[in-house]
Order: C-alpha cells, then sequence, then structure tokens
C-alpha cells in the first residue's frame, strides 16, 4: 500500500513538472553564443513601434521571450530540437511543422475556443537556432501565416528590431 501510494505522489511530480518554454529558456540562456531577453511589462507598450505587419500577427501580448543560439553543432541541435519536442508535446498544438535535415521550423500554439493564447516560432537553420515564446491573444489566421518562410523571417527580424529600438542606449548591446 505504502509502495502504492508513493509511486501515485512521483508519477504526479515528473507529470507536474513538465517541460515548458521557460525551463528550454532558463536552460539555454547563458550558453555561449546565446541572445535572449524577456520583455519586462513596462517594455511592451514600447513594442508598438513594430512594422504593422508583425503588430497585426502578434496581437496583445502578455509576454514575449527569445532565445537564439549560434555556432550550434549538429549533435547538439539534435538534441536541442529534442528538447523543443519536449516542450510542444507539453499541451501545445503544432500549427506547422517542418522537419528537414538542414532546417526544422515548428509553429506550436495553445488555444482557447478561437483564440490562440500561447504561441512557440521555433527555427534551426544550420548552425543558428531561433525561438519565440509569445503569451496572449492572437488570430489564428495571422499566426498560420508565419508558415510562410519570408513572413516568418520579417516578423522575427521586426520583433528583434523593435526590442533593440526601444532599450535605454546605455543597456543596448549593439551600440
Amino acid at each position: 500500500m505504502k509502495n502504492t501510494f508513493a509511486l501515485i505522489i512521483i508519477s504526479c511530480l515528473f507529470l507536474g513538472c513538465g517541460s515548458s518554454f521557460q525551463s528550454f529558456y532558463n536552460k539555454h540562456k547563458n550558453d555561449i553564443g546565446a541572445t535572449s531577453f524577456q520583455v519586462p511589462n513596462f517594455m511592451k507598450a514600447m513594442l508598438g513601434v513594430m512594422n504593422p505587419e508583425a503588430k497585426s500577427i502578434v496581437g496583445n501580448l502578455s509576454d514575449l521571450k527569445y532565445i537564439k543560439l549560434t555556432n550550434v553543432q549538429e549533435l547538439r541541435r539534435g538534441s536541442i530540437i529534442e528538447e523543443m519536442n519536449a516542450v510542444t508535446n507539453s499541451g501545445f498544438i503544432d500549427m506547422f511543422r517542418k522537419n528537414e535535415i538542414a532546417q526544422t521550423r515548428i509553429i506550436s500554439v495553445k488555444e482557447l475556443g478561437v483564440v490562440l493564447t500561447d504561441v512557440i516560432l521555433f527555427n534551426s537553420r544550420g548552425s543558428e537556432i531561433s525561438a519565440f515564446y509569445l503569451k496572449g491573444r492572437f488570430d489564428p489566421e495571422k499566426i498560420k501565416a508565419l508558415s510562410d518562410e519570408e513572413t516568418f523571417d520579417r516578423v522575427t527580424t521586426s520583433l528583434i528590431q523593435s526590442y533593440q529600438t526601444n532599450l535605454n542606449p546605455s543597456f543596448n548591446p549593439n551600440q
């Protein structure tokens, strides 16, 4: 009886401690070659200066995280893709997934009725990996547009530029 109870408790702990984007982010933000940011609440209003296409896609943000890893070796790349698969398998639905030898692109979402509430945009191309986590209220059709590679790259670039533009110059790593 005690063994059964202990097994149930341990199982619940493992199920409750599933993978999350935050744990993925925390694990890799200090990696060599990593660039990452989380947008604090006071900065979210400033993201309104992004181009209209990006603004219409990202909608009403309540959380934004970004991480980019460079110079990723092939073996490590496979491991990171597996980690992201674990994250997207924990309550997310793949809206788009393209797995190729040279590139993996994932758009994975959580939904509440007809509104998307959480979006992960993951791109692994060659030795570079980037991932966005967006939380808020999003139009599914606009997020679906990100399955087009050009649109995905344009929106990604716009989000990064918007964030870097709004940083206080004393904290901007590019100045």
